[in-house]
């Protein structure tokens, strides 16, 4: 069954959480459908194969987190939303395959914001774009090139290895483990100093003030974010 590129299922069992971002959805265009377990949203995503699902921790039935791995086989992205905010947690769900977490409460306009990425993202996967452009950085993801405002940037292979990565993700937190794992293997699975000595030189080399990034974002004890042009 395909797909349905702009239906999104709001898992929650808080009717009232649930009402707002139906409501926020709806004013946004997208198609919305709603579980208040995990049982009923096995249900509707393998019957409705949305495009995304916007899922609690906290259900009734199940940890939230068992259902991301069932969710991405159905080929559904994932965004977390929930009470939770303990850095753990939010490492877990993105290892997991989570494209994005964000903390209740919540500001429906972020919310938002962050569903037109976790669908820009999920699109572009499908099509297998090779090339991201943001702002005046170009990256060729086949050509393993890389130019900022025209002029190539050359840069060492681990390097490159993290910036392709995060080029990958592009709009979503990569955590550190699974940068580290990427580039580097399993035998430095836990040399976060080797990820940061990358991002330093990457930031140094693409960032306007790479004292104050604004490409190369950190997301504390979690990992990093490549963002995006709204």
């Amino acid at each position: 069954m395909a797909s349905d590129d702009r239906a999104i299922l709001v898992i929650d069992d808080e009717p009232s959480i649930r009402l707002l971002v139906l409501r926020a959805l709806d004013r946004a265009g997208y198609g919305a459908i709603e579980a208040p377990s995990a049982a009923e949203a096995l249900r509707l995503a393998s019957a409705r194969r949305p495009a995304l699902a916007i899922l609690d921790l906290g259900l009734p039935d199940r940890d939230g987190l068992e259902l991301i791995g069932p969710l991405r086989d159905l080929e559904v992205s994932v965004l977390v939303l929930t009470a939770r905010e303990a850095v753990q947690e939010k490492v877990a769900a993105l290892d997991l395959g989570a494209d994005d977490y964000l903390v209740k409460p919540f500001d429906t306009e972020e919310l938002l914001a962050r569903v037109r990425t976790c669908l820009r993202h999920r699109q572009a996967a499908r099509g297998e774009k090779s090339r991201i452009v943001l702002g005046d950085i170009h990256i060729d993801l086949d050509a393993h090139i890389v130019r900022r405002g025209g002029e190539e940037v050359h840069f060492a292979p681990k390097e490159y290895g993290v910036l392709a990565e995060l080029a990958r993700h592009a709009g979503r937190v990569v955590t550190h483990q699974h940068l580290l794992l990427t580039v580097w293997g399993s035998a430095h699975a836990q040399d976060i100093e080797y990820l940061r000595v990358a991002i330093r030189a990457l930031r140094r080399k693409l960032e306007a003030d790479p004292a104050q990034p604004r490409l190369i974002r950190n997301e504390p004890a979690v990992g990093y974010r490549l963002m995006e042009q709204e």
